[in-house]
């Protein structure tokens, strides 16, 4: 584990708790992995590019799909996957808070 991956995971838990007033925990949560994920897609396709002769102003020679199933290194998996579980123990936990908030309550 490396920088990024904390940096990812402290990204990810601000977008989710930014969303939070106008949307429940688990949708936060996804559109705060859903970001990341497509900057992870982004990347790869830039990588993709790079590595076939590339240069600023042409077109990026790589397919439209390319870069969801190419590419992907343990480092970038890594960068979608421990927000993923941050932002669902997130979830996780305002779930347990809700029920036994319910539970008092009746």
């Amino acid at each position: 584990m490396n920088i990024t991956h904390l940096e990812h995971v402290i990204i990810a838990l601000i977008i989710q708790g930014a969303l939070l007033p106008l949307a429940s925990a688990s949708v936060a949560g996804s559109i705060a992995v859903a970001l990341l994920m497509g900057r992870e897609i982004a990347q790869h396709e830039y990588r993709l590019g790079i590595q076939r002769g590339w240069e600023w102003g042409e077109t990026l020679p790589v397919g439209i799909f390319e870069g969801v199933w190419r590419g992907w290194t343990l480092d970038s998996v890594l960068d979608v996957v421990l927000p993923a579980l941050a932002c669902s123990l997130v979830v996780a936990v305002l779930s347990v808070k809700r029920r036994r908030a319910l539970k008092q309550r009746y």
